[in-house]
């Protein structure tokens, strides 16, 4: 089977086609780096993404947060529930930890912004 996929790993967008045979990836074709080719297999096999959104901290204001690497696709609405569900603590700072091992998946929610009591 032939799958159409645009890279979103750098700015160039290559115009990928990837071939599948029994759900493994066979060839890629229309990288212009190792890149490519490495995010097609990833999408078509186990596609992950990055999350990001607000939590509410302990003084009622929003802060941006982040996974502190990519989660599979399929635990996104997992991990935006367990990250609406929770408080981050003030003061906080840009990088730290918010949320320990968002919803399963043994990725953290970090900071994006620092910000203080105030």
């Amino acid at each position: 089977m032939t799958h159409e996929l645009i890279c979103i790993n750098c700015p160039m967008g290559c115009a990928l086609t990837a071939q599948v045979e029994g759900g493994k990836v066979i060839s890629v074709s229309g990288n212009t780096c190792p890149r490519g080719e490495q995010y097609a297999k990833t999408e078509l096999t186990a596609p992950v993404r990055t999350v990001t959104t607000t939590m509410i901290t302990s003084g009622g204001k929003p802060v941006p947060v982040k996974t502190k690497e990519p989660i599979p696709k399929e635990k996104i609405f997992d991990v935006v529930a367990a990250i609406k569900a929770s408080t981050a603590p003030l003061p906080v700072k840009m990088g730290d930890v918010v949320l320990s091992d968002a919803a399963g998946t043994g990725v953290d929610i970090v900071s994006a912004r620092s910000l203080n009591n105030a």
